[in-house]
């Protein structure tokens, strides 16, 4: 069945006369062109669906950012009741100054009573609803969200830089960034570069070194800024054996926090351009649905299910990294100093 306003709306009034917790009100302003956003969505954040004249439907969280696209009727529905009872819960934990139940568990249990598919669906982060979620079965912190809530200072390092690929090494990953030739032969470690640099300040340190390793399938770079002139491009990375990379890069002064991921050299990002970490909003899917980065959604999902206790977006969302790409930082290895690490070759130079 080819999908028109009035068979979205006439579809929805049967789900809305059958739930105790649907009505005609909530379903979504409708148009024909994102640019109608403005004038038909109530809501400036609000879900806005776009229909063509071959019945297909793009949904839109304002003008310019789709987040799904689908010729199937059911998908709509659900992806309108997933709206609907997410603003349901959010309202009733504002109302309870922040005393509701976990937001996510509460809308999962608010679709299962619309219909159990859509619970299931919600629950599987997806679109569909096929994947089963498997519980991590870990501590959420232990491998890369432990440094979270420090890395939104800025602290120990601006940019946290992964590469996977074959045979990847973490010292020609360190050159390649400016690393100092020297210090990476003679193996220097983050404590060997605090002893040689005693009586300056340790931010200058950090702002004129990297620390790099392996941790995982993942080799890992931490630094501030790299040296001027430095650009370590898809060529040159590929010639290294990197196949994918990610990268999140902070600055708590303007409050951007972006991740970039990519691989062969191509990013992966569903033509949305720059993806701010603080566009998550615990409950909401952050990524274009059934896309690229989709399964990235399911990772979030699994986590707020897997771990209510986390009440920080960062901690979910470094911990969905973790899950699902592997992602990892040596802790202990940064708080004793043992990481390996290097002044960057143009800050050594003329050193006496």
């Amino acid at each position: 069945m080819q999908i028109t306003e009035d068979a979205l709306k006439r579809a929805w009034h049967q789900i809305a006369a059958g739930s105790d917790l649907l009505n005609d009100a909530m379903f979504p302003p409708t148009g024909t062109s994102p640019d109608q956003y403005t004038q038909r969505a109530g809501d400036p954040d609000g879900l806005f669906l776009v229909l063509d004249e071959d019945g297909t439907v793009h949904g839109h969280h304002g003008p310019y950012v789709p987040v799904f696209t689908t010729r199937d009727l059911d998908q709509v529905l659900y992806f309108a009741a997933e709206e609907a009872v997410t603003r349901l819960v959010e309202h009733t934990r504002s109302s309870t100054l922040g005393l509701a139940t976990n937001l996510v568990t509460e809308q999962a249990e608010m679709l299962d009573r619309i219909d159990p598919a859509w619970g299931r669906r919600f629950r599987s982060g997806g679109i569909d609803g096929t994947q089963t979620a498997q519980p991590c079965g870990r501590d959420p912190l232990e491998r890369l969200a432990w440094i979270a809530d420090s890395w939104r200072e800025q602290d120990p390092y601006t940019h946290l830089a992964f590469f996977r690929g074959k045979d990847v090494s973490a010292e020609q990953i360190a050159l390649l960034h400016g690393a100092d030739p020297e210090q990476i032969a003679t193996g220097m470690r983050l404590s060997d570069l605090r002893a040689m640099e005693a009586g300056r300040d340790h931010g200058d340190i950090a702002w004129e070194s990297c620390c790099f390793g392996r941790a995982g399938d993942w080799v890992f770079l931490m630094y501030h800024e790299t040296p001027p002139g430095i650009r370590a491009d898809h060529a040159a990375l590929s010639r290294l054996g990197v196949t994918e990379t990610v990268h999140l890069s902070a600055t708590a002064a303007k409050a951007i926090y972006d991740f970039t991921y990519t691989r062969d050299g191509r990013r992966i990002d569903d033509g949305w351009g720059m993806l701010e970490l603080i566009w998550y909003k615990e409950g909401r899917a952050p990524y274009y649905r059934g896309g690229q980065l989709d399964f990235l959604n399911q990772a979030i999902r699994r986590a707020e299910l897997d771990h209510p206790e986390l009440v920080d977006t960062f901690d979910l969302y470094f911990h969905a990294l973790d899950d699902a790409l592997g992602l990892q930082l040596p802790q202990q290895d940064l708080k004793d100093g043992t990481v390996r690490a290097a002044l960057w070759a143009r800050s050594n130079s003329g050193r006496g």
